[in-house]
């Protein structure tokens, strides 16, 4: 049985500093293209980042290019998103993907390819 779990999450200030970690268990870690999607109340999911089965590949969606770094431990069966310079409109719930496609495609941001996810952390940033 696949599970995915994310952890992390918090309140923050503006300007603040956030690590996600997702670890997976029941699947063969390395082997998966992973993401980072949020989802903000009243809002759409979007995509905020991918990262290849290697690690070295990672595309950013605008709104974190700069800002967030994405990284795995296929080691650790981890994945993370550091947050630096948070704004109140990152708040959102964030949650980990899972794909067995190896690289960040061009569909990477559509939740619907991705066969495995978390139950999500909160991540809230005060004004």
């Amino acid at each position: 049985q696949v599970q995915v779990v994310e952890s992390g999450g918090g309140l923050v200030q503006d300007g603040g500093s956030l690590t996600l970690s997702c670890t997976a268990s029941g699947l063969t870690f390395g082997n998966y293209g992973l993401a980072w999607f949020r989802q903000a109340p009243g809002k759409e999911r979007e995509g905020v980042s991918c990262i290849s089965w290697t690690g070295h590949t990672t595309v950013y969606a605008d709104s974190a290019k700069g800002r967030f770094t994405i990284s795995r431990d296929n080691a650790k069966n981890t994945l993370y998103l550091q947050m630096n310079s948070l704004q109140p409109q990152d708040t959102a719930m964030y949650y980990c993907a899972a794909r067995p496609i190896a690289y960040c495609t061009g569909s990477w941001g559509r939740g619907h390819m991705y066969n495995y996810w978390g139950q999500g952390t909160q991540v809230t940033v005060s004004s």
